[in-house]
C-alpha cells in the first residue's frame, strides 16, 4: 500500500509538472512593434517590447528611427533637430522595412521558444504590414518552429499601435495566455481612435491626399484640417478648422466627448517638434477627464515626414471609430 502511494504520488507530481510546463508556456510571447508605433525607447524597455525600425534616408545618410538607448530628452531633441531639418527642405525619403528583417527578428522569440504578437501600422497606410506577414508565413511554413505568430493591424499609426502593445505587455505580466491576449486585442483597433492636425499643409499635398492648390490656399487662409484614422485604416479628413488654436481645441474636444473609461486609459500624443503645445492640450484634457496616464513623445520619424512639423497627433479609446461632435 505504502509503495502503490508513493507510486501514485510520483504520477501525480509528473502530471502537475507537465500541466505546469505547458502553462508557463502560454506566457512566453514576445510583444513586437514597428517603429512608427512611437513608443519612448523608455516605455519599450519598462514593457518588454521589441521594436522593429524604419530607416529613412536624409539627405543621402542613413538614419534608423528608433535608438534603443536615448533618454526622453534626448528623443525631444533628436526630434527637434529633424524636425527643423525638414523645415530648411532637407531630402527625405522613407521605405518599408524588409520581410528579411522581420524574419531576423521574429525567429530569435521563437528561437527561444516564444510566441509572436506583432502591433502592425495600418495595412492600408504602408506596405509593411505585408513585408511582416510574408516573413511570418516564410517561418511558419519552414516547419522549424512549434511556436504561433499572431499579426494584428492596428488600422492606425503611432502610438495606437504603441498602446495597444503596452497593454498586451500588461497581460502578459498578468499571466494572461497568448491567444487570450490575442484574441482580446484584435478588437481594440476598431475603437482606437486617432485625431491629428498639421503645421504647414504642403506635406499633406505631397502624399497625395490635398491638392497643392489646396495647400497653397489653405496655407493663406490659416485653414488646419483636423485628419483621423477611419475604421478601414485610411487617413481621412474629419473637419476644417480656422487657426491653430482652434485646430488644438478642437482635438481636446474629440478626445474628451468621446473617450470611454479614461480613468483605465493611456492617451497618446505624439507631436512634430510641437512639444509646448503638447503640454498645453494635455493640461485642458486633465481638466475635463481623469486620465490612467499619458505618453507625450517625438513624431515618429518615418511617418512624421509624410505629415510634418508641428503635427500633433492624439490616440485614445472610444465605444467605436466614429467620432462625435459637429463636424
Amino acid at each position: 500500500l505504502v509503495i502503490q502511494c508513493a507510486t501514485m504520488l510520483i504520477k501525480s507530481y509528473i502530471i502537475l509538472g507537465d500541466i505546469y510546463t505547458t502553462k508557463e508556456n502560454l506566457f512566453m510571447f514576445q510583444v513586437f512593434v514597428d517603429s512608427a508605433a512611437n513608443l519612448p525607447a523608455v516605455t519599450a524597455k519598462k514593457y518588454d517590447i521589441h521594436v522593429v525600425s524604419f530607416v529613412n534616408l536624409v539627405n543621402g545618410k542613413e538614419l534608423v528611427c528608433f535608438d534603443p538607448d536615448l533618454s526622453p530628452e534626448e528623443e525631444l531633441a533628436k526630434g527637434k533637430e529633424y524636425y527643423n531639418a525638414m523645415r530648411t527642405g532637407c531630402e527625405i525619403k522613407t521605405g518599408l522595412i524588409s520581410s528579411g528583417v522581420f524574419e531576423d527578428a521574429f525567429r530569435e522569440a521563437l528561437e527561444a521558444d516564444k510566441d509572436v504578437l506583432y502591433f502592425s501600422l495600418s495595412k492600408n497606410i504602408s506596405g509593411n504590414y505585408n513585408s511582416a506577414r510574408i516573413a511570418a508565413e516564410d517561418l511558419m511554413e519552414s516547419g522549424n518552429y512549434t511556436r504561433k505568430i499572431r499579426m494584428i493591424d492596428s488600422l492606425n499609426a503611432s502610438l495606437a499601435q504603441g498602446i495597444l502593445a503596452i497593454y498586451a505587455s500588461e497581460m502578459r505580466e498578468k499571466g494572461m495566455a497568448f491567444d487570450e491576449v490575442a484574441d482580446i486585442l484584435e478588437t481594440c483597433p476598431a475603437k482606437m481612435n486617432g485625431v491629428f492636425t498639421v503645421g504647414d499643409l504642403k506635406y499633406l499635398a505631397r502624399t497625395g491626399r490635398l491638392s497643392g492648390t489646396a495647400a497653397v490656399i489653405g496655407n493663406v487662409l490659416s485653414i488646419k484640417p483636423i485628419l483621423r484614422g477611419n475604421k478601414d485604416g485610411y487617413i481621412v479628413q474629419y473637419k476644417k478648422c480656422r487657426g491653430r488654436k482652434s485646430a488644438l481645441n478642437e482635438l481636446i474636444s474629440l478626445v474628451c466627448n468621446n473617450i470611454v473609461e479614461p480613468e483605465k486609459q493611456i492617451i497618446g500624443i505624439a507631436h512634430a517638434d510641437a512639444y509646448e503645445e503638447s503640454l498645453y492640450i494635455m493640461e485642458e484634457i486633465q481638466k475635463r477627464v481623469k486620465v490612467r496616464g499619458f505618453i507625450n513623445t517625438s513624431y515618429d520619424f518615418c511617418t512624421g515626414s509624410h505629415v510634418g512639423p508641428d503635427t500633433l497627433a492624439l490616440f485614445f479609446m472610444g465605444k467605436d471609430r466614429e467620432l462625435s461632435g459637429n463636424k
